[in-house]
C-alpha cells in the first residue's frame, strides 16, 4: 500500500467492522476518533436500509462510537440518490422501513400504489405477503424493479433472517424481472459515497469484513481495500476468491496506526 498515493479518505463498513449487533468491536471508537483528529474525510457505509443516519448514529453512540450523522451512508440514501439522478420527482411503491421511505421523501419522491415508476424493495423485519403480492402485480404491469441491496440474509440474536436479496428472488421468480441492486457490491455505492465527501478513489481505502461485498466493490471502484477478520469472511476463506484485498488485518484496532502511516 505504501507504493500508492497518500490516503486522504477512508470508507468503512459498519456491521462486522465497527460493531457486532450493537456492541462495539475493540478499536472501533479509537479508529473514528483518530480519523476525526487527523482531519481525514470518512464515511461509514451500510447495506442496511432499515434505519436513517440519525437512528444509526444513536445505535453506534450507544456502543461508545461517536460518528456524526452526516458521516453515515446507507444503501437507502444511495438508492434515493440514484432515483433522483435517473428520474427526478418520480413515484415509487416501497417495501421497507423509515430509512428508505425517509430517504425517498427527502429527494422529492411520491410514494404510491397507483402506477408507480418504480417498485423499490428494501429491508424490513416484517415482510408482508400482501405487500409482496402488490409489488409483483405492479412489476407485472410495467413498474421498474429496484432493490437496495442483494444480501440474502441479515443477522439477529436468534440466527439469520431473510433479507432483501431473498425477497427480491421471490419477486423475480414470480415476475421474471430481476431488480437493479444499488448497494454493495455494486461499485455505484462506492462512487456515490466518494462523491458525497468529494474524495478520489486513488487516495481512498475501503475497510470491510466481507470479500463478496465490501472488498469486491472497493476493488471495482478503484479503491485500496482492507479486510478485517471480525466479521463474515474468515482468513482461510480468502484464498477461495479470484481477487484479494490490499491488506488483511485481525480487526479495526490494527487499522488505527495505518491512518498516519499511509498519510
Amino acid at each position: 500500500m505504501t507504493e500508492h498515493k497518500p490516503v486522504e479518505s477512508w470508507l468503512t463498513d459498519m456491521d462486522g467492522v465497527l460493531v457486532h449487533e450493537e456492541r462495539a468491536i475493540p478499536g472501533a471508537s479509537e479508529f473514528i476518533s483518530t480519523l476525526q483528529e487527523s482531519g481525514k474525510k470518512f464515511l461509514v457505509l451500510t447495506n442496511n436500509s432499515i434505519f436513517t443516519p440519525r437512528d444509526l448514529r444513536a445505535r453506534l453512540l450507544a456502543g461508545g462510537i461517536d460518528v456524526p450523522e452526516q458521516a453515515i451512508w446507507t444503501s437507502a440514501l444511495a438508492t434515493a440518490q440514484f432515483l433522483d439522478d435517473q428520474r427526478p420527482g418520480g413515484t415509487a411503491y416501497v417495501i421497507g422501513e423509515a430509512g428508505l421511505t425517509t430517504a425517498l421523501h427527502e429527494v422529492g419522491y411520491v410514494l404510491t400504489e397507483r402506477a408507480p415508476d418504480y417498485v423499490v424493495l428494501g429491508e424490513t423485519r416484517t415482510y408482508s405477503f400482501e405487500a409482496i403480492t402488490r409489488a409483483i402485480r405492479l412489476i407485472a404491469d410495467g413498474a421498474r424493479f429496484l432493490a437496495t441491496n442483494p444480501d440474502p440474509t441479515g443477522p439477529s440474536a436468534e440466527g439469520p433472517l431473510p433479507a432483501t436479496g431473498s425477497v427480491a428472488a421471490l419477486i423475480t421468480r414470480a415476475t421474471g424481472v430481476a431488480p437493479y441492486f444499488v448497494g454493495k457490491p455494486n461499485p455505484l455505492m462506492m462512487r456515490s459515497a466518494l462523491n458525497r465527501i468529494e474524495a478520489h478513489s486513488e487516495t481512498s481505502v475501503m475497510i470491510g469484513d466481507r470479500m463478496d461485498t465490501d472488498i469486491i466493490s472497493g476493488l471495482e471502484a478503484g479503491l485500496r481495500s482492507v479486510l478485517v477478520l471480525t466479521g463474515s469472511t474468515a482468513d482461510h476463506e480468502v484464498e477461495r476468491f479470484p481477487y484479494r484485498p490490499t491488506r488483511i488485518v485481525n480487526s479495526i484496532a490494527d487499522v488505527v496506526p495505518l491512518i498516519s502511516a499511509l498519510s
